[in-house]
């Protein structure tokens, strides 16, 4: 049996804590440091206690000599750390985005490449089986294809300064963007060649728009449209798009759409687990038969396998361990990882300029 992936997990936020959760669950790893800036002044969760803690990332990086190194720090540290780690000898983990520019997109896979090192991205969604199936079935629906998603959020409680903190460093469309433009990406397989973006600065607390949407055109005819807000303002109502429309008909994404029983919870779109989770998918077929009446009804599907959050984290960790012992090539999902930021960062692009920008 292998020798544990002995790992160090930079960032100990919101999903750095599920991670670490996953690393120390998984009997492939083992944790040998948690580190962040403030992490002795963190409550660590009870699972988490007693590993070595770390306030400096190089310096735990220099003393540990991971075989793995897992980021979930703010965005505009991915890079540096990424970088870093691998020069240092260890795989990377990094959650989404890949970096804040292109040039730091391509850096990252640039090292990943010329050191042989595994750089697995937080891409949730693409370990997620009902999003797998959207995609797999939004494919049959010919070309070109309408793409409709959006994930709107309020902020209210923990989420106020979740959402704060992440726009200091990334507005929202680019931040969560990345996830919904790979997505379309692997629905039309085509090439982006242009995007536009608006924006509105909602909420005096940030500095940065809180509202966006980007729309996006592929080389194929295919168009998308993603929308992302945060803020105490934003609406409930429809916060949850997730809708391709082809020549043969439709599938879409249905959330399980409860009601809050209580004003002062978390709202529902601020709820981790709603990012992903699903009820059904429903497809729709556009062949209607003389008499112009549908020749079919609506299939509504289930996976039958509705992950929530911290087990999409065990997958992803999973899928990180597979790729290191089996030299698994990770050239696509790399790539994917550089082609999505570089979409959302048009889209940022053409809020702050007001011009179409043309993908070259």
């Amino acid at each position: 049996m292998s020798d544990p992936v002995r790992v160090l997990v930079v960032g100990l936020g919101n999903m750095g804590a599920s991670h670490a959760s996953a690393y120390h669950r998984n009997p492939g790893f083992e944790i040998v440091g948690l580190c962040s800036r403030t992490i002795r002044s963190k409550t660590i969760p009870e699972e988490l206690k007693g590993y070595p803690l770390f306030e400096d990332w190089k310096a735990a990086i220099a003393e540990l000599k991971p075989d793995a190194v897992s980021v979930n720090t703010w965005p505009n540290t991915h890079a540096e750390i990424a970088i870093a780690a691998m020069e240092a000898g260890a795989h990377v983990f990094m959650e989404k985005p890949i970096g804040t520019t292109n040039a730091e997109a391509e850096a990252v896979v640039a090292t990943a490449k010329r050191l042989n090192r595994k750089l697995v991205l937080g891409y949730i969604l693409r370990v997620h089986p009902s999003w797998e199936k959207f995609i797999e079935i939004g494919r049959t629906m010919g070309k070109p294809l309408v793409m409709r998603l959006n994930l709107n959020q309020q902020s209210s409680g923990d989420a106020w300064m979740w959402h704060k903190n992440l726009i200091d460093s990334l507005i929202p469309i680019v931040d969560c963007g990345v996830h919904y433009v790979d997505v379309m990406c692997q629905l039309t397989g085509a090439k982006p060649v242009r995007v536009h973006g608006i924006g509105a600065a909602l909420w005096d607390a940030a500095d940065k728009p809180n509202y966006g949407q980007l729309q996006v055109t592929f080389d194929d005819g295919s168009v998308g449209w993603y929308e992302a807000g945060w803020g105490p303002m934003m609406s409930e109502t429809a916060f949850f798009v997730k809708d391709v429309v082809g020549p043969k008909g439709a599938v879409s994404l249905v959330p399980d759409d409860h009601a809050r029983e209580d004003a002062d919870d978390l709202s529902d779109s601020a709820n981790i687990d709603k990012h992903t989770k699903t009820d059904v998918i429903r497809v729709h077929h556009a062949a209607v038969g003389g008499d112009k009446n549908f020749l079919r009804p609506d299939d509504i599907l289930r996976t039958g396998d509705e992950p929530g959050h911290q087990e999409l984290c065990d997958r992803e960790q999973a899928l990180f361990l597979r790729a290191i012992r089996e030299d698994m090539d990770l050239s696509e999902s790399m790539q994917a990882a550089v082609d999505s930021l570089r979409i959302v960062l048009a889209a940022e692009e053409s809020i702050a300029t007001g011009e179409v920008v043309r993908l070259d």
